[in-house]
């Protein structure tokens, strides 16, 4: 016989990203075996970080206060924005230490088969924050898959009229995989965005 409020949590947690059945059913027993201290504790973390993050009025990059800390940050170069889909490729970029440019967080790509236009997702937000002409180089780092691509694309169009570089990451091979398993783009990509040495 089935546990219904069990059965409901797994399916609560199967909801997430990438979770799959064995994952959710981990977790939903972890919880089941937090005292009350701790499930008080994980609720209370749920709710607090619920209520109290939001977009940054800037880049709509998350952060608890008006504007994030990169924003918020003098030494960061606002003549460069980095444009990504997700708040997580922020933090993948943070960690490298190497940029120190802005960014936009545009919240996802342009899909239509998923009823996602441009209006969906933070383009204007961008483009507004090209009226103080402060802005030199924009740079897509959108993921390069066809939507990623189309948005990529879509928002060059916009800003080329306005004067400003639209620059693209390079993708190429990953360090330590074999030449013979890249697939044609990804050594197309390679070959583009190769270095001198």
């Amino acid at each position: 016989m089935a546990i219904v409020s069990l059965e409901k949590l797994i399916e609560e947690f199967r909801k997430m990203p990438s979770v799959g059945v064995k994952s959710a059913e981990r977790m939903a027993y972890y919880i089941l075996g937090l005292d009350d201290e701790g499930t008080k504790s994980l609720v209370d973390a749920i709710s607090n970080a619920h209520e109290s993050i939001h977009t940054c009025k800037v880049c709509c990059n998350l952060t608890e206060g008006e504007k994030c800390g990169i924003c918020d940050n003098p030494n960061r170069d606002g003549s460069v924005i980095c444009v990504v889909e997700d708040p997580r490729d922020v933090a993948a970029f943070e960690r490298t230490h190497e940029y120190k440019g802005v960014y936009h967080v545009l919240h996802g790509v342009i899909s239509p088969m998923n009823g996602i236009g441009p209006d969906n997702i933070r383009i204007k937000e961008l483009i507004s924050r090209m009226a103080d002409d402060s802005v030199n180089e924009v740079i897509m780092a959108t993921n390069p898959t066809a939507e990623g691509e189309a948005t990529a694309m879509y928002i060059a169009r916009l800003l080329k009229p306005m004067g400003i570089k639209v620059s693209r990451l390079a993708y190429g091979i990953p360090v330590g995989s074999d030449l013979e398993y890249a697939d044609e783009v990804t050594l197309t990509r390679a070959l583009a965005g190769r270095n001198l040495l």
